[in-house]
């Protein structure tokens, strides 16, 4: 991991309110792929009698980690990005009390467009997702490839 990916992604993390709100930390970054986590936390439960994270937080830590798999990906230096589609596939509920993680992959990218899939888990249970994300996002100034 180089020094530059970390500090581009805290400081793009850092800039997103609702990223600062859900408390959402960076666990690793690389070429084109960024582990977050989400703390549990009593305000985020979207069902009180079970404790159970609700699935728009899950949304959003799915979300900015797409977005920083693309802000790391050697191509996208310099670039400007938004989402433009995410769907999510939520398999089960999050386990009550428990730290969520996700990791995303930005694993293509074209002259306007970066694609990405994501994987969200319980800490502890990552052999069973919570929930599966692909998503676009744009790749408006990019660096272009040298040829």
């Amino acid at each position: 991991m180089t020094p530059q990916i970390p500090q581009a992604l805290r400081a793009f993390t850092e800039a997103l309110p609702q990223a600062r709100a859900l408390g959402l930390q960076l666990e690793e970054a690389g070429a084109g792929r960024v582990v977050l986590s989400m703390p549990w936390a009593e305000e985020l439960v979207g069902d009180p009698e079970t404790g159970v994270i609700h699935g728009g937080a899950v949304s959003t830590l799915m979300d900015t980690c797409c977005a920083g798999a693309v802000v790391c990906h050697p191509d996208m230096a310099e670039a400007v990005t938004a989402t433009l589609d995410l769907r999510i596939d939520y398999m089960r509920p999050a386990a009550p009390g428990k730290r969520i993680l996700a990791r995303a992959e930005c694993y293509h990218v074209t002259r306007t467009v970066a694609f990405v899939r994501a994987q969200a888990w319980t800490e502890g249970d990552a052999d069973r997702p919570v929930a599966m994300a692909t998503a676009a996002f744009t790749a408006l100034g990019r660096r272009e490839a040298a040829p």
